[in-house]
């Protein structure tokens, strides 16, 4: 069975018509006078009634996550979405992926809001970690060369708040505390199930399987897709254990509407504005210094040379390869049919609006996937 999730990053629509003259970014240095807060409370109901909407025509969970000083996505912190959305759904788990370990000061602080909404949704959280993407570094001050270091410790600290049932000290080379003692516990035992994000990084495949955690792979083409998932089982090989499907999944754009002409057309302009638009940044934004070990690298900037670099995708180059699924429900069925025949997974996350998608479209998306896709992808097995 394929569990499958719906997501929206929550994007500003709009970006200046002389963007490219003009900036060189959409994060961190985008100026802020761009942003209109009666747009930004239109745009955050509108994106919280899609992802409502969502479970009512049956996904398995809805998804947020956290991004920084950007229009790409306006969720600086996921747990307050979630928590916008827990008292508004009683059904579809609510996966933060992710919390940014990293770029935050107190890991505490992220055991204790994971485990109030778990308690308040009666567990139906998934947990998240990610470390935030290089561009959030120039956001916040946090070396690079040590994010890998600090996001691991943060780790281990949450998951003994969420797990030891006593007071304890803890002494780490970042963070140390005479006392940790998280109140609420997780309403999960041990503690709700933790999923990694990632572009494909080699350190956090290998982290998820030993981990046993959920890996997800996103923005990817489908030949990409491949090896991480078999780099995933070697490295469960190597520590004694078969991976189950359930511990992998696919994040990809979607979009359907009532012909495949219709769909590739109400699509393009949206999609071409997400990646010539709001991913748009300077290399170096994306890859800060020590950000990404040498071997990570290397993989990342083969699989994803072109992203932030505008004009680089066409549309059907995208269509193709796997960024993105456009058609008929018919069509977008049966292309996500083959696509799990061949690579197996048991976790979908699907983008049910990118861009500057306007509601009705994003609306229409979630209907007709949700009514005449959905059904037929949950029973995979």
């Amino acid at each position: 069975m394929v569990k499958v999730f719906a997501f929206g990053l929550m994007p500003y629509l709009e970006m200046v018509e002389d963007f490219y003259e003009k900036y060189d970014s959409a994060w961190v240095t985008y100026p802020n006078k761009h942003y209109d807060p009666k747009k930004g409370n239109q745009y955050y109901n509108d994106y919280l009634d899609g992802l409502e909407f969502c479970e009512q025509v049956g996904f398995d969970g809805i998804v947020v996550n956290e991004h920084h000083q950007t229009p790409y996505g306006l969720m600086p912190s996921p747990n307050i979405t979630a928590a916008a959305l827990a008292r508004r759904t009683s059904r579809a788990k609510i996966a933060i992926l992710g919390n940014a370990l990293t770029l935050r000061g107190y890991p505490q602080r992220v055991a204790e809001e994971i485990a109030m909404l778990d308690n308040i949704t009666g567990g139906r959280i998934i947990s998240g970690f990610v470390r935030g993407i290089g561009a959030e570094y120039h956001s916040f001050k946090v070396n690079p060369l040590d994010s890998k270091e600090i996001f691991y410790e943060a780790h281990d600290l949450i998951v003994r708040s969420w797990t030891e049932k006593e007071p304890f000290a803890f002494h780490g080379k970042y963070f140390q505390f005479p006392y940790v003692n998280v109140w609420p516990r997780p309403y999960q035992e041990p503690h709700p199930p933790i999923w990694l994000p990632s572009l494909g990084s080699k350190d956090t495949i290998e982290f998820a399987a030993r981990n046993k955690y959920v890996y997800l792979q996103t923005l990817s083409s489908l030949k990409d897709l491949q090896p991480v998932f078999e780099k995933f089982r070697e490295e469960a090989n190597k520590v004694g254990y078969t991976a189950s499907d359930e511990q992998l999944g696919w994040s990809v754009n979607v979009y359907v509407a009532e012909t495949d002409e219709i769909a590739y057309r109400e699509a393009e302009e949206h999609l071409m504005f997400y990646f010539d638009k709001h991913f748009v940044m300077p290399r170096h934004f994306f890859f800060p210094p020590g950000y990404v070990p040498a071997a990570s690298l290397e993989q990342i900037m083969r699989t994803k040379a072109g992203l932030g670099v505008p004009g680089h995708f066409k549309f059907q180059d995208l269509v193709e390869k796997g960024y993105v699924i456009v058609g008929s429900p018919e069509t977008v069925r049966q292309r996500v049919e083959e696509i799990h025949k061949e690579l197996r997974f048991g976790n979908m996350n699907v983008h049910m609006h990118f861009g500057n998608m306007p509601r009705w479209k994003m609306m229409k998306n979630i209907e007709l996937f949700g009514r005449q896709v959905l059904p037929h992808i949950q029973i995979l097995g």
